[in-house]
């Protein structure tokens, strides 16, 4: 079941009606929660029981790791929920991966082997329930919260429906709490929920899948045919296309949980907006950056250890995040493309003194154009199918011509205008928040961009392409 579609509506009406009904505020968790896994099951209902194992299992050790006051044992409990939970991730994600590594790498050898296929479907949303599980137990660990006494709280937190299949992460100790006391979303809050789900479904129907993607389909497809014109269309469209898509969802999701009384935080901050890389990771995807450097970069030493241990630290982070998206050398490659531009961007700093680049003006929007245009390179290797497509890609990005091989002039037009009207307002709002901006704004404004939006749902066509991060 997907935000953008019919079926999803009438499920969401549903629960919000029965959210509405004067039950106890146990009874209606426990509707929220049963709702959540009937919204899993609609994918795959076997798969459920992954999500149900991961809450008993990890809530149990939080509460044993609390009472233990050896140091050794606390340290084995948080160890066997690491092996448990990055075990079934490694498994089901990375387990075909491995294998092709590993067959790869006896071929190099002279070595002829061709085991069968593993045949292993991917748990959807593995990745964002299981760095949410592995967050509670690390904070327990090192005594930053303390275990949940309720594990109907705990299992909603886990598995609450608006943020279960492509995140945000949430984190524990944000999410718990409002469990605590009844939630019903208020007039305005219902609004601004809905509101955000128009929003988010605009961006991924109409911006992502009908204006965006079948250029990106179109040059990446057919790479080999592509022109100059014609790869940085496809570039640029898919920068687009995965902001759209993605923050999309994460927009629905807020506003889904908004409409119920539970408040989720921003995972994108107007990251085009950004100037300089560092910049970026605070703005792209923040729950996932965010943990990455609380929970990898931080224990690895961060910057506390000199300049060479903080770039190896660096990279090992960003590599590591590349491979979280997918198990493919070419995520890792993107990852540590970042890992090299903020690498870069530190040595730079260090060598200006210390003084950060412009951030406001016509220099600010000029260093921000030219952060896009850098993050926007490595996304070949996030959309290519092979390093070969990729390279070639960013072969005929290097060539400046005007021919063109497989954009017509008015498919060029639009990713042209899409993308400067994501920019420039993406800068207009840098500083701001969506929420702020709206506000600002006459209610009669506010109404008739929403009616724009939802004409255009309604007439958009639609092909029902699953949000990208549902791969992840």
């Amino acid at each position: 079941m997907v935000f953008n579609s019919l079926t999803f509506l009438a499920f969401f009406a549903g629960v919000v009606v029965l959210h509405r009904l004067p039950l106890p505020w146990t009874v209606k968790k426990f509707n929220l929660l049963v709702a959540s896994y009937l919204f899993y099951a609609a994918w795959n209902p076997p798969f459920v029981l992954l999500l149900i194992l991961a809450a008993v299992v990890d809530f149990v050790l939080a509460r044993w790791m609390s009472r233990s006051q050896s140091t050794t044992a606390r340290r084995l409990l948080l160890g066997f929920s690491l092996m448990l939970n990055l075990g079934l991730l490694g498994y089901f994600k990375y387990g075909a991966f491995l294998l092709d590594t590993f067959t790869q790498l006896l071929a190099v050898a002279g070595v002829s082997y061709r085991p069968a296929g593993p045949d292993i479907v991917l748990p959807l949303g593995i990745s964002f329930y299981t760095f949410e599980t592995i967050s509670y137990l690390v904070d327990v660990y090192r005594s930053r919260i303390k275990p949940w006494n309720s594990f109907l709280d705990y299992a909603l937190f886990l598995t609450f429906f608006p943020h279960l299949v492509a995140g945000p992460i949430v984190r524990a100790e944000d999410f718990l709490p409002q469990c605590l006391t009844p939630k019903q979303a208020s007039g305005g809050q219902v609004g601004w929920g809905l509101a955000l789900l128009v929003i988010g479904l605009f961006e991924k129907t109409f911006l992502a899948d009908d204006l965006l993607a079948p250029e990106v389909d179109r040059v990446f497809n057919a790479p080999y045919a592509a022109s100059f014109v014609d790869a940085w269309v496809g570039v640029l469209a898919f920068s687009g296309q995965i902001y759209f898509d993605f923050a999309g969802y994460s927009t629905c999701g807020i506003g889904v949980a908004l409409c119920l009384g539970f408040v989720l935080k921003d995972n994108f901050r107007f990251p085009y907006a950004a100037v300089g890389f560092s910049d970026f990771w605070q703005r792209w995807h923040i729950s996932l950056s965010s943990w990455l450097r609380d929970y990898l970069y931080v224990p690895l030493g961060g910057n506390r250890a000199g300049p060479v241990r903080t770039a190896v630290n660096l990279m090992l982070t960003m590599l590591l995040g590349g491979l979280w998206h997918g198990a493919s050398w070419r995520f890792v490659a993107w990852g540590g493309l970042h890992g090299g531009y903020l690498i870069g961007e530190r040595l730079l700093r260090h060598a200006c003194g210390g003084r950060a680049g412009p951030a406001s003006g016509v220099a600010g929007f000029a260093a921000a154009l030219a952060t896009f245009v850098l993050v926007s390179i490595p996304w070949v290797f996030f959309r290519a199918q092979s390093f070969s497509q990729a390279f070639h890609l960013l072969e005929q990005m290097a060539r400046p011509s005007l021919s063109l091989g497989l954009a017509s002039r008015t498919q060029v037009a639009v990713v042209a205008v899409v993308t400067a009207f994501m920019l420039v307002g993406q800068w207009l709002l840098r500083d701001s928040s969506l929420e702020a901006a709206a506000a600002r704004l006459p209610w009669w404004v506010r109404s008739l961009v929403l009616a724009v939006l939802l004409a255009c749902l309604v007439l958009s066509p639609g092909d029902d392409r699953a949000f990208i991060y549902f791969q992840f």
